[in-house]
């Protein structure tokens, strides 16, 4: 099994696929994107495939989640997914994504073997959609969405970071157009992971001024702390039930203590946390015909490693060295 010096386990792996993305989100990474990794230095099919056997089948994983930048951006994702799927033991798979290309994917992605989706949309509003990604594509996310619907990728959730300034009034109106589509609305408080560091504590849109705005219209019930687990969502019930919504509260209420996750770098570096600035090579040893056992060892050792807490509290606390994009939200 991963576990570590404060005896979590790591059950749940994210694996990104690509640094590369369609959109450029203001949180993310700047206008003119990043210096993309080179196509040598990206981990093949077969050498994901074979990572997350070894996850599987030697150290107690249970849950795969497919992460970017965006993963509907790599070509071989379909067949990825399907070996996945045939392994034993079976990993439950969700992808995380910003829905542009699933009207053309999510048939043959749950045919593959995927469970489910997480779709970002931070607005309904076109025009912000635009300001927030800087591209014209906000159609295009709510056609995906409801293709993953129709395909059965349930349950649909969708993520929203609110901004001061832009949609951080949208809350109320995101979760009813949720709630009658079908989807399990989640707010994410914006976290320090942009690439050109221009996150501010000051302002920040947290997940206290986020509950008041929806309680404006809504009766949220709490589900508390058993049926969170180790989710980063708290959830509460809207209206009674039966839907939900989920608050990701990583800067003002961090969940380090419960995390149960270990992130695969699209280059097959180990990350043990998000804002993690040290990273374990497997790739290295991939190449050098190291056995399953070896590479298992390694990843063993850089769990054992893992801090306490990521420390966004601490007003010493430096930004990750790599962007969101090329970690793997």
């Amino acid at each position: 099994m991963l576990i570590d010096t404060y005896n979590r386990v790591a059950t749940d792996l994210r694996v990104s696929l690509t640094d590369r993305c369609n959109l450029r989100c203001t949180y993310c990474m700047p206008e003119e994107g990043l210096q993309w990794l080179a196509k040598p230095d990206l981990l093949t099919d077969d050498e994901i495939v074979r990572l997350i056997d070894i996850a599987v089948r030697l150290l107690g994983i249970q849950e795969v989640r497919f992460t970017g930048g965006e993963p509907l951006l790599r070509p071989g994702l379909v067949g990825i997914v399907e070996r996945v799927a045939a392994l034993a033991p079976r990993p439950q798979m969700s992808l995380t994504t910003n829905g542009i290309g699933l009207v053309r994917t999510a048939t043959a992605l749950k045919a593959a073997g995927l469970d489910r989706v997480n779709v970002s949309l931070d607005t309904l509003r076109p025009d912000v959609f635009k300001t927030l990604t800087r591209r014209d594509r906000h159609k295009d996310v709510i056609a995906g969405l409801e293709a993953a619907r129709e395909a059965g990728l349930t349950p649909v959730k969708v993520n929203a970071v609110l901004m001061p300034g832009l949609n951080e009034d949208e809350a109320p109106d995101l979760l009813a157009w949720a709630v009658e589509h079908d989807y399990e609305m989640r707010f994410i408080e914006q976290m320090p992971l942009d690439a050109q560091h221009g996150w501010k504590r000051e302002g920040m849109v947290t997940a206290g001024d986020i509950l008041q705005s929806l309680r404006t219209r809504f009766e949220l019930t709490e589900e508390g702390s058993e049926k969170r687990g180790s989710a980063p969502a708290e959830r509460w019930l809207v209206d009674g039930g039966p839907q939900v919504v989920g608050v990701i509260a990583s800067v003002t209420r961090p969940f380090c203590a419960a995390c149960d996750r270990t992130r695969l770098t699209a280059d097959g570096q180990i990350r043990t946390c998000l804002f993690a600035r040290e990273e374990t090579d497997l790739r290295a040893a991939l190449r050098s015909t190291a056995p399953d056992e070896e590479i298992a060892r390694i990843w063993r050792e850089a769990m054992w490693g893992k801090k306490a807490g990521a420390g966004l509290d601490d007003p010493e606390f430096v930004q990750p060295d790599r962007p969101m994009s090329a970690i793997g939200g």
